[in-house]
C-alpha cells in the first residue's frame, strides 16, 4: 500500500425526510443563494420541501444550471452572489448542480481570471461555504472536493479539485431520486460503477481494505442497478444505490492505490464536442481501456470478473475476454450505447477527439503512458 494523508470533513444527512434537517445544517443568519438545475425539482416536490426548510433563511434563487454545466452559467451566479452579498451556497440537484457550486464559491473570491483555475490548475485561497441537497445518485460530488466545468466559447471540457471545495453537508433522501427518468437512472449506475473502476482497476499493491471495500460497491452498484429500472421505487434499493454513489468518490477507496481516470480525461471531449452525456462517454471508453491496457490491469481484470461477473472458468486470456465483455454487455442492459458508430461519430472525428490530450500534454492512466497517440488507438476501437 502507498503512503497517504486522508481528511473527509463532509457531514451526511441520510435517509427519510432529511431535508426537514437543513435549518440544522446551514449556519444561522446566513444570506443562500439555493441553486439548482431546471423545473424537475419544482415537479417532484423537492423544491417546495427546501423552501419550507429554508423559511427562516434569508433566500435567493439561481436556476438553470446545465446538466453539463457551463463555465459562462456560472459566472452569472458569481456575479449575484456579489451583487446581493450571499455568505452560502445550497446545490439542489445532482453532479452537474454540485459541481458548478464548487465553481461559484471558489470564482468568488479569486483574484485573476477563474477560468485559470481549470485551465492552469491555479489554487484557490479561499472559497465559500456550501452545502447539498442531493437529488441523483451518480457523481459522488456531494462528498468530495472535485468538481468539472464546460466551457461552451472554446468547447472545453476541464476540472479541478481543492480542500476548499468539500460540501460543509449533503443531505440524502434517497425517495428524492424516485421521479428520476430512466435514463438519468442508467447514467447514474453507470457513472458510479466506473468511478470505483477507475480507482480499483490497475494493479495490486496488497491494500486490502480498499480492494475490498471497492469490489463491495462495484458487486453493489451491479446487482443493484440492475434491478433499480425495474423496481423504481424500491426503497432499499435505491438507499444502496445512493450510498454506493456517494462511496464510490468520496475519495476513501483511492487512498494508497494507483489510480487511472484515463476513461474520464478522453471522454471529455466526447462531451464538450458531441453532448455526450458524462456516463455514455465512460460507457463507450472504459471497454476500450480495459481491451488496450488489458495487461497492465490482468490481475485486476480476473478479479473483477470472479466478484462482480461471476467469471471463473477457462484460461486467464478467456477470463479477461469474457470480463471485458460482461462489462460492456452491463452498460448495455443499464440502456447506454457502447460504441463511437452509434452516435454517428466516425473516423474523420478522431484527430478532434484526442486534441485536449495533445494540446494539454496529458499522460493518463496509472502508468501514465497513455498519451494522445494512445488515446487516439483507443479511440479506434471504440468506433
Amino acid at each position: 500500500m502507498n503512503n497517504f494523508e486522508f481528511s473527509n470533513p463532509v457531514k451526511i444527512s441520510f435517509g427519510k425526510g432529511a431535508i426537514a434537517r437543513l435549518p440544522h445544517l446551514i449556519p444561522k443568519g446566513s444570506k443562500v443563494l439555493f441553486i439548482y438545475g431546471g423545473g424537475s425539482i419544482r415537479k417532484n416536490g423537492i423544491y417546495a420541501q427546501v423552501q419550507e426548510a429554508l423559511k427562516d433563511f434569508d433566500v435567493l434563487e439561481f436556476s438553470g444550471i446545465e446538466a453539463n454545466p457551463h463555465y459562462e452559467t456560472c459566472m452569472k451566479a458569481v456575479d449575484l452572489v456579489k451583487k446581493e452579498n450571499r455568505d452560502f451556497l445550497l446545490a439542489v440537484g445532482g453532479g452537474s448542480v454540485i459541481d458548478a457550486t464548487k465553481f461559484i464559491a471558489s470564482a468568488v473570491y479569486f483574484e485573476g481570471d477563474p477560468w485559470n483555475i481549470l485551465l492552469k490548475g491555479e489554487a484557490i485561497k479561499k472559497a465559500m461555504p456550501l452545502g447539498v441537497v442531493l437529488t441523483l445518485s451518480a457523481t459522488g460530488s456531494e462528498m468530495n472536493e472535485r468538481a468539472v466545468i464546460s466551457r461552451v466559447e472554446t468547447q472545453e471540457k476541464l476540472a479541478f479539485s481543492s480542500p476548499l471545495i468539500f460540501p460543509q453537508f449533503a443531505v440524502q433522501d434517497p425517495e428524492m431520486t424516485y421521479s428520476l427518468p430512466p435514463r438519468q437512472v442508467a447514467n447514474g449506475v453507470v457513472d458510479s460503477f466506473i468511478h470505483v473502476i477507475e480507482q480499483y482497476l490497475t494493479y495490486p499493491v496488497d491494500a486490502k481494505v480498499q480492494d475490498y471495500t471497492a469490489e463491495g460497491l462495484l458487486k453493489t452498484i451491479h446487482d443493484e442497478g440492475l434491478k433499480v429500472l425495474k423496481d423504481p421505487h424500491n426503497y432499499d434499493i435505491r438507499a444502496n444505490l445512493m450510498w454506493a454513489a456517494t462511496n464510490a468518490l468520496n475519495c476513501w477507496i483511492g487512498q494508497g492505490v494507483p489510480q487511472d481516470w484515463s476513461s474520464h480525461r478522453m471522454g471529455y471531449s466526447l462531451t464538450a464536442l458531441f453532448g455526450l452525456d458524462h456516463a455514455q462517454t465512460l460507457a463507450i471508453l472504459l471497454p476500450g481501456v480495459m481491451t488496450y491496457m488489458q495487461k497492465e490491469k490482468w490481475a485486476k481484470i480476473l478479479r473483477l470478473g470472479e466478484v462482480v461477473f461471476r467469471i471463473t472458468e477457462g484460461t486467464e486470456e478467456e477470463r479477461v475476454r469474457k470480463t471485458i465483455g460482461a462489462t460492456e454487455h452491463f452498460f448495455r442492459e443499464m440502456g447506454l450505447k457502447t460504441r463511437l458508430n452509434e452516435f454517428g461519430i466516425g473516423e474523420k472525428d478522431l484527430d478532434a477527439l484526442v486534441e485536449p490530450v495533445k494540446r494539454m500534454g496529458w499522460k493518463l492512466g496509472e502508468h501514465h503512458n497513455i498519451d494522445w497517440k494512445v488515446a487516439r488507438e483507443i479511440f479506434t476501437l471504440r468506433l
